[in-house]
């Protein structure tokens, strides 16, 4: 939580508690010193407390201090005199607090203060009108509508968009047009991995772009972003409908570990109706049940849910994966899949990667975090050769060891010169985390024809399996 101070006074002053009032940016907290004919916000939306103080009163001030933590300091006052006593005040309070003064006489250009920054607004309106002039560059908030739909977002250490491939984001009303990279602009396709510390030029609708924007920066309690922010249970009566019940109390057990998530569940083909009727049951303001009577209801039912709803991980059953058409369709929408396997969500122990290419180890690291994380699963990195073949897996384990440290979660590696499949078996409550890419096809089709061994892996060992889309170039 971050309490923030505002001396205002004056018309810029009531627009800026007008913005901080309606964009409600989260986790601040607002005390407002205002003179007693200040015009105040009709309805407050966020958490703002108006003082009528003398904002040039060091006691009073100190007061102010003396009850709150502050972590920024702004001074909007229309008094010359008055800003440089408030400032002088409230360094004299607390030296380190950092303070955003704004100068409307051109008097604090020579301020050098630590922790103070001025902003000049005579500057500031100048160099605006200066970008109306032709010929001359202008900053994206100029392009366009000029409504925010060009942004620059830094990608943080830990953002869940960190080591994504482009390709397995669904960007619906946006694009990642262009991203920065040490002093560089890159044009990306599918394949391009973003990486932290990269700077990503967003296109899109405002709306969209503001929210992404704490979508890319946070990192806790983001699961399942960036794949989409609710979850989805797929139940084709035909296949599923002997274990439909323990399947949703599964995709329960996750929604429970999610704040601010919801569930929808989608049923194709419904039978027997009392087992319906025990599944109604379990509906509740964050489970959504959709019964789908039509008997002409197919695959594309998951396609129309998608779009309806921002859906980032898809339960299914093994038996409806291997539906051809089903495996196409969700394919292509670069979501997450939870299959069901032997057993259930709630009794996992660790999640287990078996080592591949570094670009795929790469482009899962984060996402295999974040579950691990979410679901309190210890994560394994498995190196399984029969022929002990480990030196090509060290930048693997060094990626893998450093966003240990990130996360703050435990990373394991195993290495052992045995049979992966064989060793897979004999693991018990562990969560399978396997790359999503369209080789992924191949592997459960026609295994006999690979000499690949983790070509075997999907349909010879029954644990439960996370796949997590990824774009090989």
């Amino acid at each position: 939580m971050n309490n923030i101070l505002v001396l205002a006074d004056g018309l810029v002053a009531e627009e800026f508690i007008q913005s901080l009032n309606s964009k409600r940016v989260a986790d601040n907290v607002y005390t407002v010193v205002v003179p007693r004919e200040f015009k105040r916000a009709e309805k407050l939306q966020v958490p703002m407390e108006f003082v009528a103080i003398d904002p040039t009163s060091y006691s009073k001030l100190r007061q102010l201090f003396n009850r709150n933590e502050f972590s920024v300091v702004f001074i909007l006052l229309d008094s010359l005199e008055e800003t440089g006593e408030s400032l002088k005040n409230i360094r004299r309070i607390d030296e380190k607090v950092r303070v955003v003064m704004l100068d409307r006489w051109n008097a604090f250009g020579k301020l050098k203060q630590a922790s103070t920054t001025v902003v000049n607004a005579n500057e500031m309106l100048s160099n605006h009108l200066y970008n109306f002039l032709p010929g001359v560059p202008v900053v994206a908030r100029n392009v366009g509508l000029g409504e925010g739909e060009i942004m620059e977002v830094l990608v943080p250490f830990g953002s869940p968009f960190a080591y994504r491939h482009v390709g397995s984001i669904q960007q619906i009303k946006w694009r990642i047009a262009a991203l920065y990279r040490n002093g560089k602009m890159i044009l990306p396709n599918n394949a391009t991995m973003i990486r932290p510390q990269d700077t990503l030029l967003l296109i899109g609708r405002p709306q969209v772009l503001n929210s992404l924007y704490y979508r890319i920066q946070r990192r806790s309690g983001m699961f399942p972003e960036p794949f989409g922010r609710h979850l989805y249970l797929y139940l084709d009566m035909d296949r599923d409908e002997e274990y439909a019940l323990d399947y949703l109390q599964q995709a329960r057990h996750l929604l429970e570990k999610l704040e601010g998530r919801q569930l929808v569940v989608r049923i194709v083909n419904p039978g027997d109706f009392v087992v319906i009727e025990k599944l109604r049951e379990q509906e509740t303001p964050r489970i959504d049940i959709q019964i789908s009577y039509d008997p002409d209801t197919d695959y594309s039912v998951i396609l129309t849910d998608m779009q309806q709803f921002d859906l980032g991980l898809i339960f299914l059953s093994t038996r409806s994966f291997e539906n051809e058409k089903i495996y196409e369709e969700i394919y292509e929408l670069k979501k997450l899949v939870y299959l069901f396997g032997d057993t259930s969500l709630e009794a996992l122990k660790r999640a287990v990667i078996l080592m591949g290419s570094v670009e795929e180890m790469e482009a899962i690291s984060s996402t295999s975090f974040y579950v691990s994380e979410t679901l309190g699963l210890e994560l394994c990195l498995c190196h399984f050769d029969p022929e002990g073949e480990f030196d090509s897996a060290k930048q693997s384990v060094e990626h893998f060891e450093n966003l240990s440290h990130i996360f703050n979660h435990p990373v394991t590696v195993e290495q052992s010169q045995v049979n992966p499949v064989r060793a897979l078996l004999e693991m018990q409550a562990v969560l399978q985390i396997v790359p999503f890419t369209r080789r992924l096809h191949k592997r459960w089709r026609i295994p006999f024809l690979s000499t690949d061994v983790r070509d075997y892996l999907l349909d010879k060992v029954p644990h439960p399996k996370l796949l997590i889309p990824v774009e090989v170039g």
